[in-house]
């Protein structure tokens, strides 16, 4: 079983835009092609985990999310970097459309899909880290015994000036190339 890496999207992977619903506003930190080839270097399963409430509130396409999904993917490989997958969360307790309005164990903080992604992938949560901007994508992370990076990208720096009674990350970051350099030496 091989150690992974758990990475938010949006504010971690790639610039934060609000609902992303259109390529055009996908745009790329200029480190994280590299930060990702690093984690492929050490052996390490890099996948993405993230909350995408915007197919919930009707504001995104569902199939959009697998397109933006398959363009990050191509645009790392052109990089030699590699995703091993994409895992995410159409649900929201809110939601505008009936269908996503379920309380699930797929939406950080609940680690489903940190499960689900080391049943089908044969990852070793003991040997996790997780990466992102917002409190819960680290609950999640530690949920499973991992262990846990604030990246101070998207909406890094507000996070972490409102801490969670109760939740401190193993490491706070500057960004996604700190939190790999942190990751490195842990292992």
């Amino acid at each position: 079983m091989r150690p992974v890496v758990f990475l938010d999207r949006d504010g971690t992977l790639i610039e934060e835009s609000g609902y992303l619903d259109r390529l055009e506003r996908l745009a790329f930190f200029s480190f994280s092609v590299d930060a990702v080839r690093i984690l492929n270097h050490a052996g390490l399963a890099v996948v993405v985990v993230t909350n995408q409430s915007g197919v919930a509130r009707g504001l995104v396409r569902e199939a959009f999310i697998d397109e933006a999904h398959t363009y990050i993917a191509e645009h790392f490989a052109v990089g030699a970097a590699h995703i091993d997958a994409f895992y995410y969360c159409p649900h929201h307790p809110a939601a505008a459309l009936e269908a996503y309005r379920v309380r699930c164990d797929c939406r950080k903080p609940q680690p489903g899909l940190l499960r689900r992604a080391a049943s089908e992938l044969g990852l070793d949560l003991g040997r996790s880290f997780a990466v992102g901007d917002r409190w819960q994508d680290l609950q999640a992370g530690r949920a499973v015994g991992g262990q846990s990076v604030l990246v101070r990208t998207g909406y890094g720096r507000v996070t972490e000036s409102q801490p969670v009674d109760g939740f401190v990350p193993d490491a706070v970051t500057d960004n996604l190339m700190g939190a790999v350099s942190w990751i490195l030496r842990r292992l």
